[in-house]
């Protein structure tokens, strides 16, 4: 992608149509899950905003997708997600294997309650 994207909408548009697809469906995953989000790009990906705040990013890769950062403090879910981390704050989903839209939504919403928290 040339430059850094001024918007959500336009950083999609840059992407592969497969990203594309995955990365539209997890935006509207997360806008679901947390209703009066809003959304910004920063950190030159896209980002989910509470009250101006970022509690969530999401981006398109080569060959997976990612989501920023992954939650803590629910051992449940911290449980859930083991198998998508990937270290540094990172949850990888590879592009061509089922995405699981349902567990980003709760990834979501624990970081969006987290942010409202803090």
């Amino acid at each position: 992608m040339a430059g850094t994207p001024t918007s959500v909408d336009a950083y999609l548009a840059a992407q592969p149509p497969a990203q594309r697809a995955v990365l539209q469906r997890i935006r509207e995953t997360i806008h679901r899950a947390v209703p009066d989000t809003g959304e910004r790009i920063s950190y030159a990906i896209p980002a989910a905003t509470i009250d101006g705040r970022v509690f969530i990013f999401f981006a398109g890769w080569k060959s997976h997708v990612s989501v920023y950062p992954v939650p803590e403090g629910d051992a449940a879910l911290e449980h859930a997600v083991e198998p998508y981390n990937s270290g540094r704050g990172t949850l990888k989903f590879p592009l061509g294997e089922p995405i699981p839209y349902d567990l980003i939504a709760q990834v979501a919403v624990r970081l969006a309650e987290r942010a409202t928290q803090s």
